[in-house]
């Protein structure tokens, strides 16, 4: 039989319904679709989508029990290797990961692994009746710290193999930026609360509204609450700014507090209790996922008009395609090879009550060329002299990055941090101080859910052979 050349397009939202609520975007593959997707796959020996994932799910094995229909064994194939599924298949770049190694690929369009991920735990989660039965206890304690995607990894691997895991979460729901960063559009909220209920039944505990480095300490959690092991999730929460006049204007805000408000705190609702924009000419600055959730973000909450400005071109653009697109279809402009030297707000100095005071208006940028690569192998940005110009602006939301949160670094002895605030950690976790391991955003700055799950699983492998007395090696 002939293969497909083209992976199954997903179903979708019309752009001009979906820009006005936040509902999901990707409507998901019918059992005809992913089973006709699946068939593409070619079984290869080698299996280099494997080695592209990870969390090495068993990607061909899961495939061709789909093709067959045998969608619980294609589960238990991928929760073999992943807890999050159900999220994994949403957010993760298969891009760029799996579906960049597919042999397929290399002639036709790869096998959409993702879309069947996706297919396969979300009908698991619409059907199973039966709860996880917890494993048999090994008597042995382990503290996780964040609830994000390298946290809930770490501490589902370590509850299969009988640990009494405890994941402490600093606000008040679980999830951390599967909930507070990604939109409901691109990850219900629902989706990521099923996938934490299925840890719980596994036995593990999750404490929120427990700050480490101020509720407790790393020390205490040793010394006075008896845990064993350590791992350090908390994630990249510190939002970077580019320190130009203007960035304390009312109206700038970081995207993290940005999609915070909105994606925790309700703020698109009529009478919100902690408001952000409504409405007027919304600017993002950045270019990779953030901003594009942010902008999307703000279309939906009301603006007249979204732009997005990046420093590069198109082709440097580090946010994911399919979310670009989404992004164009839905009307918001991208200003590319620009780059902002200046917020300006109101100011009426002859009248200090007047409420426009202080309040974004606008926003200065420079045209950027791309000049010699740096050291990542990216063209450059260089300013054009003299080609400054003014752009009108009711918010400004800066998403260029964020780092560590210091709390933990400032509070802990012992551990050794990187001059951007990473802890420092060897290929499976271990940071300087004997039983506190580390993985994902808090190790490595911002980067994807997926790679984050890679840490966490490979840091509970570690605390696993740490705590029975084995050679890590």
């Amino acid at each position: 039989m002939a293969i497909d050349p083209k992976k199954h397009e997903m179903p979708v939202q019309e752009p001009s319904v979906r820009a006005h609520n936040f509902s999901e975007v990707a409507l998901g593959y019918s059992e005809e679709t992913a089973r006709a997707e699946a068939a593409r796959c070619l079984n290869c020996k080698n299996r280099p989508c494997v080695e592209g994932c990870p969390v090495n799910i068993r990607i061909p094995d899961f495939i061709a029990l789909v093709k067959t229909g045998d969608f619980e064994g294609a589960y238990d194939v991928i929760t073999e290797a992943s807890s999050l599924p159900a999220i994994c298949g949403r957010v993760c770049p298969q891009e760029t990961q799996c579906e960049s190694k597919c042999t397929l690929g290399i002639r036709f369009e790869p096998v959409g692994i993702g879309r069947l991920e996706r297919y396969v735990a979300d009908r698991h989660n619409e059907q199973a009746a039966e709860k996880k039965t917890p494993a048999e206890p090994n008597g042995h304690k382990v503290a996780v710290i964040g609830s994000g995607p390298s946290g809930l990894t770490c501490a589902g691997a370590l509850a299969k193999k009988g640990y009494k895991v405890t994941v402490f979460e600093a606000l008040h729901k679980a999830g951390g930026v599967l909930v507070y960063g990604i939109p409901e559009f691109r990850l219900p909220k629902a989706i990521v609360a099923k996938e934490i209920e299925g840890l719980q039944e596994l036995g593990v505990t999750i404490a929120t509204n427990v700050i480490i480095g101020r509720t407790l300490t790393v020390d205490e959690l040793f010394e006075e609450e008896g845990f064993e092991a350590v791992f350090i999730g908390s994630g990249a929460g510190l939002p970077s700014f580019m320190h130009i006049p203007g960035e304390s204007l009312k109206g700038v805000y970081s995207a993290n507090e940005f999609l915070t408000r909105s994606n925790l705190m309700k703020a698109y609702e009529d009478l919100p209790d902690t408001p952000i924009m409504k409405g007027g000419k919304v600017v993002v600055v950045g270019g990779g996922n953030v901003a594009m959730d942010a902008a999307r973000t703000a279309l939906r909450l009301g603006a007249e008009k979204v732009a997005i400005v990046y420093r590069r071109s198109m082709e440097e653009l580090p946010a994911r395609r399919e979310e670009v697109e989404h992004a164009e279809e839905e009307g918001i402009e991208f200003d590319l090879l620009m780059n902002p030297v200046e917020i300006l707000g109101y100011q009426d100095p002859e009248d200090p009550r007047n409420e426009k005071n202080g309040f974004v208006t606008a926003i200065r940028c420079i045209r950027m060329e791309l000049g010699e690569p740096d050291e990542r192998g990216r063209r450059r940005p260089v300013e054009i002299p003299g080609s400054e110009f003014t752009m009108e602006a009711d918010t400004v939301i800066m998403a260029i990055g964020t780092t560590p949160n210091p709390l933990i670094r400032n509070t802990t002895e012992g551990i050794v941090f990187n001059r951007r605030g990473g802890i420092e950690t060897d290929e499976w976790g271990r940071s300087s101080r004997p039983g506190v391991f580390a993985g994902g955003d808090a190790v490595t700055g911002a980067a994807t859910v997926i790679s984050a799950m890679g840490a966490g699983k490979k840091a509970a492998e570690a605390i696993d052979r740490y705590l029975m007395g084995e050679d890590i090696e």
